[in-house]
């Protein structure tokens, strides 16, 4: 298996050619989309940008609005903000989640067209693991979407280097992969308690590696990628 990176916010950064692209956002996009569908979403879209998040729930039933902006902070007017700890404590059976977020979403949208595509954090690295061997793929290729000009973005290249020593068939510790999300540039906002829209209980959950047995694959519905 060939296994490559890219980062979403270096210029350099280009679409991979590989058949399997794994999307990663650990804080806090797809650890929030995972207790989504934990919680019984039926879904979740993911919407670049607030206008085409706002549009497209109002185009689909049962739809729940989920976001925020560069930063964290939630968008005004929408049901949640991106905070997988506040969508722990949700009902979300049947629901239609639309998603928008400055990292996550972003990376799924330019990587759309790949072959195969997941959404992956670290609450769900093994299972995702677990999928793309499944699959057989013999491409892959991680996008980093942590990295900024103010944060390491060491949450998510701790989760593509704990699915990839999974993928080569090793047996690595989950729980040092956890402390690199604690201990990130980022993770480490939601720990000071100086951030009031970064709790510390999104950290706990992100940094909890493996909490479901469930993969994300991305797929295409009447041109709109959904998340099941």
């Amino acid at each position: 298996m060939n296994i490559s990176r890219v980062f979403l916010n270096r210029l350099h950064s280009q679409a991979s050619r590989g058949d399997t692209v794994v999307v990663i956002d650990v804080l806090r996009s797809f650890t929030t989309a995972a207790v989504a569908l934990a919680n019984g979403a039926a879904g979740v879209y993911p919407a670049e940008g607030v206008s085409a998040a706002a549009n497209l729930a109002a185009a689909i039933s049962d739809a729940v609005l989920v976001g925020a902006v560069g930063g964290g902070d939630p968008v005004p007017g929408f049901d949640f903000g991106n905070s997988p700890w506040q969508l722990m404590q949700t009902d979300l059976a049947g629901k239609n989640v639309v998603m928008t977020t400055a990292a996550g979403v972003r990376g799924l949208q330019r990587f759309g067209r790949a072959h195969r595509l997941y959404a992956a954090s670290l609450v769900c690295a093994r299972a995702t693991a677990a999928a793309i061997l499944a699959s057989g793929a013999e491409e892959v290729c991680f996008v980093i979407t942590g990295e900024w000009v103010d944060r390491d973005g060491d949450e998510d290249i701790a989760c593509a280097d704990y699915i990839e020593a999974l993928l080569r068939g090793e047996r690595p510790d989950p729980e040092s992969f956890a402390l690199r999300v604690r201990n990130s540039d980022f993770g480490r906002r939601f720990s000071s308690g100086a951030w009031p829209h970064l709790p510390c209980g999104d950290l706990e959950l992100a940094a909890h590696a493996d909490l479901f047995d469930f993969a994300m694959p991305v797929g295409c519905e009447a041109g709109r990628l959904i998340i099941r």
